[in-house]
Parts: C-alpha cells; sequence; structure tokens
C-alpha cells in the first residue's frame, strides 16, 4: 500500500507563510517515477488544482491562483514533497491534500492521480 502524509498546516493571518509536507512511502513505490500534486478544498466547493511537480525533469505547474505565491519542491532522497506559500490570503483557506500519479502529463487534472493523502488543514485569517 502507498501512503501519503500531509503535515504543515495551520491557522496563520494574511500574509504570512507555510511549508506543508507530504511523506510517501510504500514498500512497492518507487517515489521518484511518480509525479506529485497538491490540491486544495474549501468549504462548500469542489477540489481544486493548486500545484504539479513532475518526476521525470522536475518540471512544475501551478494554478493561476497561487502563481507567484506558492512554490512546490521535491526530495527524491526523502520521498518527501513540499508546498510553499507565501503571501497567504483567506482565500487560501482548505484542506490541503497530496497526490501521486504515474502520469506524466495533465497534471492538473485529479481524476489521472492514483494515490491521496488524508489532507492537512489550511486557515488564513484576515
Amino acid at each position: 500500500q502507498v501512503q501519503l502524509v500531509e503535515s504543515g498546516g495551520g491557522l496563520v493571518q494574511a500574509g504570512a507563510s507555510l511549508r506543508l509536507s507530504c511523506a510517501a512511502s510504500g514498500r512497492t513505490f518507487t517515489f521518484r517515477n511518480y509525479a506529485m500534486g497538491w490540491f486544495r478544498q474549501a468549504p462548500g466547493k469542489e477540489r481544486e488544482f493548486v500545484a504539479a511537480i513532475s518526476w521525470s525533469d522536475g518540471s512544475t505547474y501551478y494554478a493561476d491562483s497561487v502563481k507567484g505565491r506558492f512554490t512546490i519542491s521535491r526530495d527524491n532522497a526523502k520521498n518527501m514533497v513540499y508546498l510553499t506559500m507565501n503571501s497567504l490570503k483567506p482565500e487560501d483557506t482548505a484542506v490541503y491534500y497530496c497526490s501521486a500519479t504515474s502520469r506524466a502529463d495533465d497534471l492538473e487534472d485529479q481524476y489521472i492521480y492514483n494515490y491521496w493523502g488524508q489532507g492537512t488543514q489550511v486557515t488564513v485569517s484576515s
């Protein structure tokens, strides 16, 4: 089984920063062969794409709403993926999910992801 465990969420004021972490594990899971994504779901809204990083060349992709403020990165030696969030806004409030896919394209599409974490809550107060 593959496990993705998020951490680093919390309650912060607008303008603050947070770094989310996602630890990936699994007996047959080769982390470096998976693209990793971050998605979020706010109350009453559908889950939406935030950022993704490819497995092949480390290319990164971002939702327009977070471009320039969020940075996704990965450490293949530690089986970790991170989401550094700067200049947080109240509209960033959501549960943030880490995900993994063996696909190399369409990384903004949540339906291509094979594995999901349980999520971590991020709350940004105004």
